[in-house]
């Protein structure tokens, strides 16, 4: 059941009717979870025991961790020690189960096949195969352990814990950001839950025009672009340097547009539901700066990388090179999370380097007056954004090709390597039926498209009025339905 369906239409359309047409706030997260249980039925019915198992535990962790000292005790300070001590032992407890749950689904066969590399153990490398092929991790585990972690520590810093196991799991399996979130904070939600009213015709067109400029985003523009690159980089011994570059530019573009086009949808159906999930993406394309794209891409990981992990470790405060090693830290943990592969750590590492080096910059920018003049220039500005685009988007082919030796075959042949003879005819005549020429403007006309719209929204701060808004949702829905490619490609991210 995904979002660009029409059993998702019909389902969302039946919920909405339900939703509010029960008064009672109760009743209608009892129909809210429930609907969320069905929606992920769909997808994998045997890890739901699971997902109340492990959403149970978290709460009785955060109701712990909430617990007051014990004030009869006569030495109060002895009992404010001694509860700090078991608060912490039991937050960490807490995260160890949470990631030994995303462990023990995704990292398993990596771990073993590793091992079994290193030390020559071929009994590892059985069950590592074993285990590939007979362990299929839950769909979003890795957003849902990452929430998990996040109350918990928030609990831990003070913020109060769920007193209601029916609102817990109604945020924790949420429909809408259950596979690939955004990541979102219980007590940002719970405070939602607590204020339900039907939104005004206004939020309501707000929220179709997010599913529909969503189902735009994934539907026609990501899928089809995705057909260019699944082409090119499933025949990587006959492309050449000219189709591996297009086929790296495209898969930037396809990634972007896929997620962030489900992260619409998300929160579209969020807006209809009453909720506001965060934003998850603000032009990210158009920073000039690694750190600023960090901001702006995967901007809920980002805040949860920041907060969970950076910060924790020390952040900046503790001396440049200790700055520079939390970064390495925090991006190598970041390319891990996004899975079992040594690709995903390569490009967790080289967005660590990127950080390091802007940091770097940075600090000697703020030392010589006249490098801090220059990256204010306009010339310094494009030499920025080319700079920080171009390591983005060379980084994506590890992310796109996490095995190694694929990736490092794509990075060999970028300059100077002919394509096969055939090569050519099969993929842009016959099957795609453009030049590479005119996909690659096609795709510059995509980024003007979003320029345009990056200048309207972020300078003018300027938006379409919502009458026109829900004028142009048939008009987006239609076009999707009319010119999405046959068997849509699947998620991008329900990978991680």
């Amino acid at each position: 059941m995904t979002f660009i369906s029409l059993t998702y239409f019909l389902f969302l359309i039946s919920l909405l009717v339900a939703y509010w047409s029960v008064e009672q706030p109760k009743l209608r997260l009892i129909l809210l979870l429930a609907a969320s249980l069905v929606f992920y039925a769909s997808f994998q019915v045997q890890y739901i025991p699971l997902l109340l198992a492990a959403t149970w535990i978290n709460f009785r962790i955060g109701q712990g961790l909430s617990t007051p000292p014990d004030w009869r005790i006569d030495d109060w300070q002895f009992a404010q020690q001694d509860w700090n001590q078991r608060r912490l032992k039991l937050l960490w407890f807490g995260i160890g189960l949470n990631v030994l749950l995303l462990f023990g689904f995704k990292y398993i066969p990596f771990t073993l096949t590793t091992i079994a590399q290193i030390f020559g153990w071929p009994a590892a490398q059985t069950v590592a195969q074993w285990t590939s092929h007979n362990l299929i991790a839950p769909i979003g585990i890795s957003f849902f352990s990452f929430e998990c972690i996040a109350y918990l520590v928030d609990v831990y810093r003070g913020a109060p814990a769920a007193q209601q196991l029916l609102s817990f799991a109604t945020y924790k399996l949420f429909f809408a950001k259950l596979l690939s979130g955004p990541i979102t904070r219980y007590h940002t939600m719970a405070a939602q839950m607590q204020q339900q009213r039907r939104p005004p015709l206004d939020r309501m067109t707000e929220g179709l025009w997010l599913i529909a400029s969503g189902a735009i985003k994934k539907g026609l523009l990501a899928d089809n672009i995705g057909i260019l690159v699944d082409l090119s980089l499933q025949n990587l011994q006959r492309a050449g340097s000219v189709d591996l570059w297009l086929a790296t530019f495209a898969y930037g573009l396809q990634l972007y547009l896929d997620f962030s086009g489900y992260v619409d949808m998300a929160r579209g159906t969020a807006v209809l539901l009453g909720f506001n999930l965060p934003q998850n993406f603000d032009f990210p394309y158009f920073t000039t700066s690694i750190a600023e794209f960090w901001r702006r891409w995967h901007i809920t990981l980002g805040d949860w990388l920041r907060n969970y992990l950076y910060f924790p470790l020390g952040g900046s405060r503790q001396g440049l090179v200790r700055t520079c090693l939390n970064l390495m830290i925090v991006m190598a943990i970041a390319g891990i999370w996004h899975g079992a592969a040594w690709g995903f750590v390569v490009w967790g590492i080289l967005h660590g380097l990127a950080l390091v080096i802007h940091r770097l910059t940075d600090a000697l920018a703020k030392r010589h007056e006249g490098l801090k003049r220059f990256w204010q220039h306009p010339a310094g500005v494009l030499i920025a954004w080319v700079l920080t685009q171009l390591m983005v988007f060379v980084a994506w082919i590890f992310f796109r090709l996490p095995n190694l030796k694929d990736s490092w075959l794509v990075m060999q042949r970028l300059f100077g390597h002919p394509a096969d003879a055939q090569f050519a005819q099969k993929v842009y005549v016959e099957a795609i039926g453009l030049q590479p020429l005119q996909i690659f403007l096609l795709l510059w006309l995509l980024v003007g498209v979003m320029a345009i719209a990056y200048v309207f929204e972020r300078g003018l701060k300027l938006q379409l009025n919502w009458n026109i808004k829900l004028m142009l949702v048939p008009a987006c829905l239609f076009a999707v339905w009319l010119l999405a490619p046959q068997g849509a490609l699947p998620y991008i991210y329900f990978d991680f």
